[in-house]
């Protein structure tokens, strides 16, 4: 499913640059036959204007008004011998009444984009007409055209990503979910009948310690079963207090770590914190986040919980003093799959991530982590 969205990336990357380059191609092509013709409009407007000072024929007259008034579109300034300004058309009335140096500003204007047409007196060769001419309307639409349609490739390009997107990002979701389900399934029964053979054991003289300890345990695969369980349905959220949530899972761990590794939990806030949780999703997101700091740390070092509020969230930092995560991993550690231990699926914290922001509409992130001192991973939970 993933190589084929970046199939369809490929594809549709491969559409929209081809349409584009064509679309570039084209629209020059169509922008300089525009462009010739309106210095052919130009330069006929300019013999049309001298020929009516010659006082030609009516005949001739007709002609040349007619060439004239049909300019309606290209601006053109007529300027004598010193770039004085004598005349003008198709340019805004009230813009040159405002500005005395507004057809100056368009000469110049006109200057950059054109060179002008020039007509000189047949009885005075010091006299110089010269038409200096701007765009029309038509041609900027399409010397503009292909950014406009880039901009449109693109827009639906974006959307059709965000769809393939969200396409995979739910199938995923639909694997997760069965996965999940289906593992507590296959758990149910064999924790069913482990309970079972506990009580039978209860009867047996002796056996006390043997069933206390097989007890723990039986009960470790419930809750286990129980969070697979949860996974792909929405749990219920309660509300908790979470110093003693969170301090009753390092106990847990800190009883399987050894004596080399030192735990703390700090509640900043000196008074009892409390967020809407699912209990057992949250206890996993903290084994979680406990394991790797342990599997960080080979042994020897410290973990510490810091638990803090603000008028809208709790924030909750873990540091270990572990090797460190390089800054690239800071995202793709929470990819699945992604690990770099020897053992292990790489999923423990994509589902912690999942659970925090999917479940808890909270926030999961690497907040420091520097190599060879440790890291700080934070949760943001809404109050």
């Amino acid at each position: 499913m993933l190589r084929g969205l970046f199939n369809w990336k490929t594809l549709l990357s491969l559409l929209a640059i081809g349409i584009v380059i064509g679309t570039i191609f084209y629209s020059q092509f169509l922008a300089k036959k525009i462009a010739l013709r309106e210095r052919q409009l130009v330069e006929q407007w300019a013999e049309a204007s001298q020929f009516l000072i010659r006082a030609p024929m009516d005949a001739e007259l007709l002609v040349a008004t007619r060439i004239l008034t049909e300019n309606d579109f290209v601006p053109i300034i007529e300027t004598n011998e010193k770039d004085s300004v004598i005349n003008y058309v198709n340019l805004d009335s009230a813009q040159v009444a405002s500005s005395p140096t507004f057809l100056a500003k368009q000469v110049e204007k006109f200057r950059q984009l054109h060179p002008p047409v020039s007509w000189s007196d047949p009885t005075d060769a010091s006299k110089v007409n010269r038409y200096y001419y701007g765009e029309s309307a038509l041609l900027n639409q399409v010397r503009y055209f292909p950014i406009v349609q880039l901009c449109i490739v693109a827009l639906f390009i974006l959307l059709t990503i965000v769809s393939l997107h969200s396409s995979y990002r739910s199938s995923q979701n639909q694997i997760w979910a069965g996965m999940a389900k289906e593992t507590a399934h296959q758990l149910g029964t064999p924790v069913s009948s482990l309970q079972g053979w506990v009580e039978m054991l209860r009867e047996t003289p002796g056996a006390e310690k043997v069933v206390a300890e097989l007890e723990k345990d039986v009960d470790r695969l419930q809750l286990i079963t129980d969070r697979f369980g949860k996974i792909g349905s929405t749990p219920k959220l309660e509300r908790t207090e979470l110093v003693a949530q969170i301090g009753s899972m390092v106990d847990y761990m800190k009883k399987r770590a050894g004596g080399k590794i030192v735990f703390s939990v700090t509640n900043t806030t000196q008074v009892p914190v409390y967020a809407f949780i699912s209990p057992p999703l949250f206890d996993w997101v903290m084994e979680n986040l406990l394991k790797n700091a342990l599997d960080a740390m080979n042994g020897g070092g410290a973990i510490s919980v810091v638990i803090n509020e603000t008028e809208k969230e709790v924030i909750i930092d873990v540091t270990d003093t572990g090797k460190g995560i390089p800054k690239p991993q800071w995202s793709t550690i929470f990819t699945p799959g992604f690990t770099t231990k020897k053992r292990g699926w790489g999923l423990g914290l994509s589902l912690s991530r999942r659970i925090i922001v999917e479940y808890h509409r909270g926030t999961f992130f690497v907040k420091h982590s520097e190599l060879g001192k440790g890291t700080t991973f934070t949760i943001l939970l809404k109050k």
